[in-house]
């Protein structure tokens, strides 16, 4: 076990045992910093929308121009199956770190399944390779440190599009060096390695949104607003099988919250689903 994983699974444990309202106060701390710093614009959905244009229309060109065409040469010189167990490995790794964000968010259970799931696909997939955790009943349950933050109370504030990282807000982009840092590349050291895993991660998740990317030239009239109020939409819920467990502002209990649906997973901005 790599020093960061050591290092996570430490700060999960330590944070599940202060207990939720400590996790809450956390978020309010957070939420009112923002609030500071940024007055009423982090409650606006797409205040600074001039730039977020002008940085989604450098995405689209730098996604028309590389991203894409490396990604169609990719996706017809390696066969499906492989380009797919190549998703599963990187895959693996981002479950692990959603296990943690469970186990961070006070939902112990299932933080223990995502962490099973994890467990069984490393022993009897093949490090990773063969999905056979979902075959067992051991379903997928993505979360970064964004929903983290957003279980503590952090509302999701503005819209924001990064160049390359894509589409964002205020809250995920607090959460993006963490994710960043228990991104695929965490599994190697050397620096030449981990820039190659990065851009493998990145032309083998462009290949798979080709399709759906296609689809959407034809039906969004305004692509950065179909973009940005899909992105906002999703990242604004939080998606469960069954009864999700919130921190309700101002307590230190939980609630049941009805399980929300979430849109076609499509890619909130073609360079962007390099970056994540």
């Amino acid at each position: 076990m790599s020093r960061l994983t050591r290092w996570l699974a430490l700060l999960a444990l330590v944070l599940g045992l202060a207990g939720c309202q400590t996790m809450q106060h956390v978020g309010d701390k957070l939420q009112g910093a923002v609030d500071r710093v940024m007055g009423s614009k982090g409650q606006k959905l797409d205040p600074w929308e001039s730039w977020n244009r002008k940085v989604f229309a450098f995405n689209e060109s730098l996604d028309e121009h590389v991203l894409k065409p490396v990604a169609t040469a990719y996706s017809e010189i390696l066969p499906s199956p492989i380009r797919t167990g190549i998703g599963n490995f990187f895959g693996n790794i981002g479950d692990a770190w959603s296990a943690v964000n469970l186990m961070l968010q006070g939902r112990f259970k299932a933080g223990l399944d995502q962490g099973m799931r994890v467990a069984v696909n490393s022993t009897f997939g093949l490090a990773g390779l063969l999905d056979v955790a979902t075959e067992a009943g051991l379903e997928k349950n993505s979360q970064d440190f964004g929903k983290t933050l957003g279980k503590w109370g952090m509302g999701t504030g503005a819209y924001i599009v990064w160049p390359v990282f894509g589409p964002s807000s205020v809250r995920d982009s607090i959460g993006l060096p963490f994710d960043w840092k228990a991104s695929p590349a965490v599994v190697f050291d050397d620096g030449k390695k981990k820039a190659g895993v990065l851009v493998l991660s990145a032309i083998n998740t462009r290949a798979n949104f080709l399709r759906a990317s296609e689809m959407l030239e034809g039906i969004a009239l305004d692509k950065y607003t179909f973009y940005r109020d899909a992105y906002l939409q999703r990242r604004g819920s939080f998606d469960d099988d069954d009864a999700v467990e919130v921190l309700v502002p101002g307590s230190g209990t939980h609630a049941p919250e009805p399980a929300a649906s979430e849109p076609a997973a499509l890619p909130a901005d073609p360079a962007s689903a390099a970056a994540r």
